[in-house]
């Protein structure tokens, strides 16, 4: 009841903004203080979360309302949160969003999966990230005619330097991905770069380490998940997807609700460690959030000429790196505007889940990811250092 109350508030909130702007004259210089004032972004009951206010942790609570109040009038926006010194400080849910809904999180997954490496091989079942991606795929090692394939690396991989191009790319490509049948493909998707020695997004590199870690382990991914990631940090996963061999997608299709997709995010700010236990190595957290590849959107491996507010685009191990003002960050990113960030200077998460625009991948799925991802990047720029 009290999440239905608080989406009507959104809006209803929403509706009348036209309406304060002209009465008010704030019109695009912005809200004004009393607009701020009534905006509403108190953390819901619940016993999962610590909670405070952006006072309590030093945060100005007017930058937070403003947040709030523009992430009112987006019309994809399911879940916002903020988490300032391991505190849920702020929380809203808009449009069809809800505290218990578990939301298509996109390639967010990819940071999962990322981590489910480490994982594995803190545990022993890999013994390296040099280890060569074809020793796992016996079946088609024999079929390999580009011998380059045969020195890709788990770690090329994990870096998204495998030499494989974005599927998008190409309509073959893409429907190869659709497929849902990724073994073969190793084989049948061309490099269009040496290994190791360029970034390209590649959906499918990251479903390979997904039955990589299925295989060293022995047993399915989102099992293993469950007993050595989710059950440590308190989680409940919903729908995983699959391939079309049972094995979970590692690069998208994993469910969760905002808030504990939050709790991924304080495990990856705290160096691994939820609650006094190490679930993931701190060296693997590092490892991960390092910039193996920088300046990405002013390379060509990423367009420039997206209208994204993010300057100075990074990839690590399945997750990516940017700066807007003075702030630099590392975050998980999903298509629509799914969002885990992590501010560790400021020791700050802030995730936003949205509508997935699941296979729509067109201009108007983009105008709106941009959007949420500016929404972010500009309250991450008002920010100011401590």
């Amino acid at each position: 009841m009290e999440t239905k109350r608080r989406q009507h508030f959104f809006l209803l909130f929403a509706s009348v903004i036209p309406i304060l702007s002209m009465l008010t004259g704030c019109g695009p210089s912005g809200p004004s203080t009393e607009d701020l004032a009534a905006v509403e972004y108190t953390p819901l009951p619940g016993d999962d979360w610590k909670v405070s206010t952006p006072a309590e942790q030093g945060l100005d609570p007017m930058l937070v309302a403003e947040l709030y109040y523009n992430a009112a009038e987006s019309e994809t926006i399911y879940s916002l949160l903020v988490i300032k010194n391991g505190y849920l400080i702020a929380e809203g849910y808009f449009n069809e969003g809800s505290v218990d809904q578990k939301d298509r999180l996109q390639s967010v997954t990819k940071s999962y999966t990322s981590a489910l490496v480490g994982i594995a091989l803190e545990q022993g079942y890999l013994s390296s990230v040099d280890q060569k991606m074809l020793d796992f795929f016996p079946e088609v090692a024999g079929q390999i005619t580009d011998p380059r394939k045969e020195q890709i690396t788990i770690r090329d991989l994990l870096q998204m330097r495998a030499g494989y191009p974005w599927e998008e790319t190409d309509p073959a490509l893409w429907d190869g991905l659709l497929s849902g049948y990724y073994v073969p493909l190793i084989e049948g998707f061309p490099l269009t770069a040496d290994p190791g020695t360029e970034f390209q997004y590649s959906n499918l590199t990251s479903n390979w380490l997904g039955i990589i870690v299925d295989r060293a382990t022995g047993t399915n991914l989102k099992a293993y998940a469950e007993e050595n990631l989710f059950l440590p940090i308190g989680v409940e996963v919903g729908d995983w997807g699959t391939d079309a061999d049972g094995h979970n997608n590692g690069c998208g299709d994993l469910h969760f609700t905002a808030r504990d997709a939050a709790k991924f995010g304080l495990l990856y700010l705290n160096d691994g460690e939820y609650e006094g236990n190490q679930v993931i190595s701190a060296s693997w957290v590092r490892e991960s959030l390092q910039g193996y590849s920088e300046n990405i959107n002013a390379t060509g491996g990423f367009p420039a000429n997206w209208g994204l507010s993010l300057k100075n685009i990074g990839y690590g191990y399945q997750w990516w790196s940017a700066r807007v003002g003075e702030h630099h960050f590392d975050f998980a990113w999903g298509h629509g505007g799914q969002l885990i960030v992590l501010l560790d200077e400021l020791d700050m998460v802030i995730v936003l889940t949205s509508y997935p625009f699941y296979l729509q991948h067109d201009d108007q799925a983009w105008e709106h990811e941009k959007a949420n991802i500016n929404l972010v990047g500009e309250f991450i720029t008002s920010l100011p250092n401590e």
